[in-house]
């Protein structure tokens, strides 16, 4: 004789029956939305988490696999030569991070608190190192201080291979990342401030130190911290000017494609994520404590003329874009010129790239189709993840959990996660190695390795639009992608455009990501752009870094035509 059923008289449910009702109780939309959110959530363990836990596996294995715990971290810390690697990445870091912080800073401030003419030209030319690959800067310096250097004799008899190149052509690098971050910070006060400073008689110095620096203080530590993290990860430039000035991101590569020592460097990755894993939580806890610096009553700040330092700070960003213009004038003169520093006539020579390289312009084609499968199902992925982020009305943990994943990619640098998926897709027995050496795991790594910026952006871009949209369509029972593609695109395609330009450009610009990864058939311009260099052919690597430029600039230039006009069109309502 069976038990009677009592947990309706005594109230008691049996264990998981309110969570099975509330599974039962979800419309249809929900359970899209869900499978939506556990589909991206999947990929980004399977192309993020997945591999850099192979990565930390792998560090304490030898090379037949076989564990060995920490002894590969003991050989590398007794290693003088390895271990002063990281004195020098760290000098070379902090030192760049404070000079390319204060010009930045400098430059930003004419920008938005002076009344100096031709802002917007400055502006544009602050922006062109951002369209070209991170060795561009390197090869110009070896052209103009090099040992055949058209003014080698200004560095005093020091060499410009070592730190002193690695620090210029870095700050020529990440300048456009801090410069951008200071001129939003710097854009945000209270004009009232000003005022009640001016009417007290403050000194100017004074009105700097307890005003501007203070209500910029949360930018510039966040651009001090997007200086630090992108000079110690960066492997483009050590790699070409670098010398016998070792730093971990080429010490990485020394020991993968140099020496075959796949431990070590798992041992040397797990170690360059620290400093920039460090770097990302300082970030994240100044963020936190950043408040509103803006008030309903604030007033616009509007600077007022004052000769002295508008033509300090004009004669200032007039030198540093001849600096900028100068480097990339250099590489362009280099890749003209017909034999070095022999025959300075113009030509195109270098150009012939078939004819220095077995792979030749196939190299820039494959750049250019690996740029737009990053940029077309990178935005598709990211405004996916983002919306069912911020948008979502269901399953509040698993969100949240997402978007702490999607903030990861951010703290890991593309050397380390180009090397971990070398370890995690090339295992035969992973049913994801059919992606191993194929154009696909070269848009996956750049989407994943560039997908916190776009995720940012887009949640930002979604943040601003009023909840009222969703509970409209929830009372007219309009299906939410129904919403989702008539009003939240629309209104978010300038951010939708702006993540596309910013996934194609980094994707054709970027070498540290994918460096390990492409095989003869897909081998990409930047990295064609390196081993022109490593073979002594500098002036075809000048040239292709060239060709990597113009194709940006064309992109960014027709992007911004179509975008006005797409704007002209459906978004007249904005004006």
């Amino acid at each position: 004789m069976s038990a009677p059923d009592i947990s309706g008289a005594t109230g008691l449910e049996p264990p998981g029956s309110k969570a099975l009702r509330r599974l039962r109780a979800l419309k249809a939309e929900s359970w899209i939305m869900l499978a939506g959110i556990l589909a991206i959530f999947a990929a980004l363990l399977a192309f993020l988490a997945l591999p850099l836990y192979a990565l930390l596996k792998k560090s304490v294995e030898d090379d037949k696999g076989e564990f060995v715990g920490l002894i590969n971290f003991q050989e590398y810390f007794s290693s003088a030569g390895l271990v002063n690697s990281i004195s020098n990445s760290l000098t070379i870091a902090f030192l760049t991070m404070i000079i390319s912080c204060t010009l930045a800073f400098t430059f930003a401030y004419g920008l938005t608190r002076t009344c100096m003419p031709f802002k917007r030209m400055f502006r544009a030319i602050a922006t062109i190192p951002i369209l070209a690959p991170s060795l561009l800067p390197a090869i110009s310096l070896v052209y103009l201080f090099g040992n055949q250097g058209v003014i080698k004799g200004l560095l005093f008899g020091e060499s410009i291979y070592g730190p002193i190149g690695i620090m210029i052509a870095m700050v020529f690098y990440i300048f456009p990342h801090v410069m951008m971050i200071m001129v939003t910070a710097l854009s945000t006060t209270d004009a009232r401030l000003y005022e009640a400073a001016d009417a007290l008689g403050t000194r100017p110095m004074r009105v700097f130190f307890t005003i501007t620096i203070p209500g910029a203080i949360y930018g510039i530590v966040s651009a001090a911290v997007v200086a630090f993290t992108l000079t110690i990860t960066d492997f483009g430039v050590p790699k070409v000017i670098g010398g016998q000035y070792n730093v971990l991101a080429t010490d990485i590569y020394k020991q993968v494609v140099g020496q075959q020592n796949f431990s070590m460097g798992a041992v040397v990755g797990l170690v360059l994520l620290i400093p920039a894993a460090f770097s990302f939580m300082i970030d994240r806890h100044v963020q936190k404590k950043q408040v509103a610096l803006l008030s309903a009553r604030a007033v616009p700040f509007h600077p007022k003329p004052h000769k002295l330092r508008d033509a300090g700070l004009l004669a200032f960003c007039i030198l540093m874009s001849v600096f900028l213009i100068g480097i990339l004038g250099m590489a362009a003169f280099a890749s003209l010129a017909t034999f070095w520093p022999y025959d300075l006539s113009l030509s195109l020579v270098h150009y012939d790239f078939d004819k220095v390289d077995p792979n030749g312009w196939s190299s820039f084609y494959n750049s250019l189709k690996m740029a737009g499968f990053t940029a077309v199902i990178g935005v598709t992925i990211i405004f996916l993840g983002a919306y069912m982020v911020e948008k979502g009305q269901n399953f509040p943990k698993l969100r949240g959990l997402f978007h702490m994943l999607a903030i990861v990619p951010m703290a890991v640098p593309g050397l380390v996660l180009g090397l971990a998926y070398v370890f995690f897709f090339s295992r035969p027995e992973n049913p994801l190695s059919v992606f191993y050496s194929t154009m696909a795991i070269l848009v996956v790594c750049t989407i994943v390795h560039f997908y916190t910026v776009s995720h940012l952006t887009m949640l930002t871009a979604l943040k601003q639009i009023d909840k009222e949209f969703e509970s409209v369509s929830s009372s007219l029972k309009v299906p939410f992608y129904r919403t989702m593609f008539r009003v939240h695109v629309p209104i978010c395609l300038p951010a939708i455009s702006e993540v596309m330009m910013y996934l194609f450009v980094n994707a054709m610009t970027t070498v540290s990501a994918v460096v390990f990864l492409y095989s003869p058939d897909t081998k990409l311009a930047a990295i064609t752009v390196l081993n022109l260099d490593d073979v002594g052919d500098t002036a075809e690597a000048a040239a292709m870094s060239m060709v990597i430029v113009a194709t940006s600039i064309t992109v960014r230039v027709a992007h911004g035509l179509l975008m006005r006009g797409l704007n002209a069109r459906h978004s007249a309502w904005r004006e």
